[in-house]
């Protein structure tokens, strides 16, 4: 069959890995376990539960003031 030879168990001949894909894998490996790490850092909290998105937004306000609070209900205390 093919050349380059390899390890034969129970009659099936593996063939060796070249070089270059075993570099190229191990460098998207560590691609993949740094993106990984980097999403925990970022989003870890989130992710357990311990942290929520929306907290930390009570107010809702952003700095523009609570001039939309007044159009839409009646004010009872003039």
């Amino acid at each position: 069959m093919g050349g380059g030879g390899g390890t034969t168990y129970k009659g099936y001949t593996i063939p060796h890995n070249k070089r270059w894909h075993t570099v190229a894998g191990k460098g998207l490996c560590a691609v993949m376990w740094f993106w990984v790490f980097y999403r925990a850092k970022q989003d870890g909290a989130v992710l357990l539960g311990m942290h929520h998105p929306w907290d930390g937004h009570d107010d809702h306000s952003h700095g523009h003031g609570h001039e939309h609070e007044g159009s839409s209900s009646t004010s009872s205390s003039h």
